[in-house]
């Protein structure tokens, strides 16, 4: 492997002004040499800058300082533009994303079924009856073909938080995804002892604090991968065109809620090591880092937008309003879908960015990670070999020998599972604890002493936070677990230790 980059390699991009020569050669070998950048990779960087200087002028990059002073030559007049041989650099356009010309979606009235299909429920005894009224509902829709309810399951929008639903396979129903699309978990297991959290808690509470933001201001400059920018669905609809600003200044970033980002201590457990597990760790106890984010503001735009217009367009019992679909072979529908895929991309890379930065502020690689969403639609298939779209409202995937993870709460511990592939909860399990109580309830309920002695008696250290995510507004996680023993396999557990959450000032609209 070449291990510098000459001159002639860098004259071989443009014609580079001389005052800028020794720049590009020193941030070009920088790259190579401390950032193990390959060399082709860092000839793509440079011509991606020259071609586009204002972009990466404007961004905190590996190359600013350069882009900066390419593009104040340009507003000076003086172009610097790429030869051939630096326009060979550049990575291929991707393949444009056309939307076929389909029907809209036509406006209609439509009842529900006179009585609802069954479906199962886990976990009965501590689910509220909101949460069984929403449920009974949604499986009223005429379009509904079966559904289960997971016990971690309470009220919600439309479908209740903790729902499944299957529908028929072209019709997707916004608010049965939710309002925070493709809000997702991520684990990081790192081959450090637990003791190195008694030993460097401050490091991990220092770059916890630096490497991530929450709320409606949080925002990144610098990215570690913004590659998820490039897809060409972002060009698709005018929506989607308008919220790309947004989504790339939000990447690597945290809602509000019950958002989070924390270290703490997995345990392996020994009977859960065996080649089937997926899990391929050995038993014992790991530093682990755990983060629960979705889409930011770019999937609550695509949700409000898509649940307000199926609603017009699909206009059902006031019960049942919220749970209006929209057809796949409409404008609408595919528009929606793409929006809907595309989100899940976007918080794959939220989290990605995220661990990424903080396993580098530990200059640690993860020996494994797991990850799964929740809050998303799939096109899937029933025992009976039905196509369906499964929509999973706060429950995660739990299919045969799927990996998940199921958090607790600030002080509870969460789980790393493997699914069952349970016919019942149509291959589905909890996606945490599910909350006991509201938020405004829970602002008005419990005391700043009441969350701090918790805290304190379970040895976490809580940076942002507040009121309504107490640990006393979730169920007993362990309680939620043992209700779906049927659904899921318990392979490891994660206990929290330094957790980090929006600021008490930082509130969005959202909905768990």
């Amino acid at each position: 492997m070449e291990t510098t980059i000459s001159l002639d390699d860098i004259l071989t991009l443009g014609s580079i002004p001389e005052p800028l020569q020794p720049g590009f050669l020193r941030v070009a070998n920088g790259l190579m040499l401390r950032g193990n950048y390959p060399k082709g990779r860092v000839m793509t960087l440079l011509a991606q800058m020259l071609q586009n200087p204002k972009k990466f002028a404007f961004s905190k990059n590996k190359v600013t300082n350069l882009a900066q002073a390419i593009y104040d030559l340009n507003k000076q007049g003086i172009a610097v533009p790429l030869s051939e041989e630096g326009v060979a650099y550049l990575p291929a356009e991707p393949a444009p994303h056309v939307l076929a010309s389909l029907e809209k979606h036509v406006e209609q009235t439509i009842g529900l079924r006179e009585g609802p299909l069954p479906y199962a429920v886990f976990g009965r005894d501590f689910i509220e009856d909101g949460a069984l009224k929403q449920m009974e509902t949604a499986v009223s829709l005429p379009i509904s073909v079966a559904g289960a309810l997971m016990p971690d399951a309470h009220q919600g929008y439309g479908l209740p938080i903790g729902g499944v639903l299957a529908t028929e396979a072209n019709k997707v129903i916004p608010f049965a995804v939710g309002v925070d699309i493709a809000c997702r978990m991520c684990l990081s297991v790192f081959d450090l002892p637990p003791s190195f959290l008694t030993r460097e808690p401050h490091l991990l509470k220092r770059v916890l604090v630096e490497q991530t933001k929450f709320g409606m201001g949080g925002e990144t400059r610098e990215k570690f991968d913004e590659s998820v920018m490039d897809l060409p669905e972002w060009q698709v609809t005018k929506v989607i065109r308008d919220l790309k600003d947004k989504a790339y200044r939000q990447l690597g970033t945290s809602g509000t809620g019950n958002h989070f980002v924390e270290w703490g201590i997995v345990e392996v457990h020994e009977d859960s090591v065996t080649k089937e597990s997926g899990l391929n760790l050995p038993p014992g106890e790991y530093l682990a880092l755990l983060s629960h984010s979705g889409s930011r503001g770019f999937g609550a735009n695509i949700a409000n937008t898509y649940s307000k217009l199926a609603m017009q367009k699909t206009k059902l019992p006031r019960e049942a309003a919220h749970l209006a679909w929209l057809d796949l072979n409409t404008q609408e529908g595919q528009e929606y879908w793409i929006g809907m895929n595309l989100a899940g991309e976007y918080a794959s890379a939220n989290h990605h960015e995220i661990h990424h930065k903080l396993a580098k502020a530990l200059r640690e690689k993860p020996l494994v990670m797991v990850e799964n969403h929740h809050n998303f639609a799939w096109k899937e298939q029933l025992a009976d070999g039905r196509e369906v779209l499964v929509h999973r409202k706060g429950a995660t995937p739990a299919g045969a020998g799927v990996l998940g993870i199921i958090p607790g709460s600030m002080t509870q511990p969460g789980f790393v599972v493997r699914g069952r592939g349970n016919i019942a909860s149509i291959n589905s399990a909890s996606h945490g604890a599910g909350r006991l109580m509201s938020r405004t309830k829970a602002f008005n309920s419990i005391t700043r002493s009441q969350w701090n002695k918790a805290l304190m008696e379970a040895g976490v250290q809580l940076v942002g936070g507040d009121l309504d995510e107490a640990p006393m507004v979730y169920k007993n996680i362990d309680t939620v677990i043992e209700a779906q023993h049927d659904l899921v396999d318990v392979l490891a557990k994660f206990t929290p230790k330094i957790v980090r959450m929006a600021d008490a000032n930082r509130k969005e609209g959202r909905e768990d």
